[in-house]
């Protein structure tokens, strides 16, 4: 596999073009790379953390406190997965938060951090030495759950990352992301390192952007792994990003099935691209052209993202995400 992606690295690289290279942008676009305002001065009482919760199809409760606790996985819904190891569940105070907590007991996880369920062991063991020694951090240096991996990762033992993975890799991916093409989208704000859609709801044109966001907030606050997310793409973008999937785009970049295989779905220790977050795969997009993820496998990527504007990146994230995972 490796001997076809140089192959097509060489190819592309050779391919004449009439259009300068364009990055995508100097500036990390917000809404992939979303970071919650400072704090506002604390003028509300906080609600009862005491209070059990539940979510419709199942019967535990969890308070709030208890949600909020990086070292409490709310396991909603235990018999939809495997048990979860010491690591997924519970973490290791004070330094490894629970896995579970933010990539959820399904490994799906939310826009602000990563998909894992059926990804192969060996590549989420790379991507963990890949935090730990630097070569994987973000464009934006203030987005939070990218420090908490680099945190987790500096500290896990090679153990627990192994399990980690192995539990990770053991789970069936599942329809996470409901697409939808639209000219304008709800007006969104960032909290929680996600987009929320803001109260009154007020729309405006979508421009430039992939709006992700949860389809049911409340759910998704109390970490639900059995509610989505919903994610607003331009007109046209899906078509447009199927275009620079499959062909390459008359050379703008590779036809990803090479590596990543041909239903996107992965290959060998290639990972899955289909039916992922669209923010997640702009964040990636744009973190390999501007060097935020190094490593061996990042050399293969190269040539590919060189090219790419942000258009693009939102073309090809909207239509992965419109695939069966």
């Amino acid at each position: 596999m490796a001997a076809l992606c140089a192959f097509a690295v060489v190819a592309l690289a050779q391919q004449p073009s009439d259009r300068k290279q364009a990055p995508a942008s100097q500036q990390p676009p917000y809404w992939a790379f979303a970071v919650d305002p400072p704090a506002p001065p604390d003028t509300k009482a906080k609600p009862d953390g005491a209070t059990p919760q539940h979510v419709p199809g199942s019967t535990a409760a969890f308070t709030l406190a208890q949600v909020s606790d990086f070292f409490v996985v709310p396991d909603w819904h235990p018999d939809g997965h495997p048990p979860m190891p010491e690591v997924v569940l519970h973490g290791r105070k004070p330094d490894v938060i629970a896995c579970g907590y933010c990539h959820l007991p399904n490994g799906e996880g939310r826009p602000e951090n990563a998909s894992l369920a059926g990804l192969p062991v060996e590549y989420i063991f790379r991507q963990m030495a890949a935090f730990k020694s630097g070569r994987r951090k973000s464009s934006e240096p203030r987005l939070q759950p990218v420090m908490y991996m680099i945190g987790v990762a500096q500290h896990a033992d090679e153990q627990e990352v192994r399990l980690a993975a192995e539990y990770f890799s053991s789970l069936k991916p599942k329809p996470w992301i409901r697409v939808v093409e639209t000219a304008t989208v709800p007006k969104t704000h960032v909290t929680g390192w996600m987009l929320v859609v803001d109260k009154p709801v007020a729309n405006e044109p979508i421009g430039e952007r992939i709006i992700e966001t949860a389809e049911n907030l409340e759910r998704t606050e109390l970490r639900d792994d059995n509610s989505g997310f919903i994610a607003y793409v331009p007109m046209g973008s899906v078509s447009k990003g199927k275009v620079l999937v499959t062909t390459g785009g008359a050379g703008r970049t590779v036809p990803c099935a090479i590596c990543h295989g041909a239903d996107l779905r992965g290959r060998q220790n290639a990972p899955s691209i289909a039916g992922r977050s669209p923010s997640y795969i702009v964040r990636q997009l744009y973190d390999m052209q501007h060097g935020s993820r190094a490593g061996a496998s990042m050399q293969q990527m190269r040539a590919p993202v060189a090219r790419l504007t942000l258009d693009d990146m939102v073309s090809i994230a909207a239509y992965l995400a419109s695939l069966k995972p």
